[in-house]
């Protein structure tokens, strides 16, 4: 392990559930636009995911941006990969690129 007790949490979490969300809030209650805007997208395609509330953990919060090396909340990851957050997801979505990954990936028939 990395010795990093938060990105030991990441990767477990990252490893134990095909798409993750670290996101502000939850599922049903997002807490800001793009975590709620990232939510619809993926409710609309039909896809499982674990949504990881980042504001009840404020390492958590600052670790997931440095396991990345990316600013912002949320983040997307599907089978231990970083997708990345609400602009790159919805441009996926758009042109059904997001969509063509997760049955790549055997998350959507």
């Amino acid at each position: 392990m990395s010795g990093n007790p938060v990105f030991d949490r990441i990767k477990q979490d990252i490893s134990d559930n095909p798409v993750v969300l670290y996101m502000k809030g939850t599922p049903m209650f997002p807490q800001c636009g793009f975590s709620a805007a990232v939510v619809q997208i993926l409710s609309e395609l039909g896809v499982k995911f674990k949504g990881i509330d980042i504001l009840v953990d404020p390492s958590l919060r600052e670790g997931v941006k440095q396991f990345t090396n990316w600013p912002t909340i949320p983040q997307l990851y599907v089978k231990g990969e970083f997708i990345g957050g609400c602009d790159i997801v919805r441009e996926m979505a758009a042109n059904g690129e997001l969509e063509g990954l997760l049955k790549e990936k055997g998350i959507l028939a």
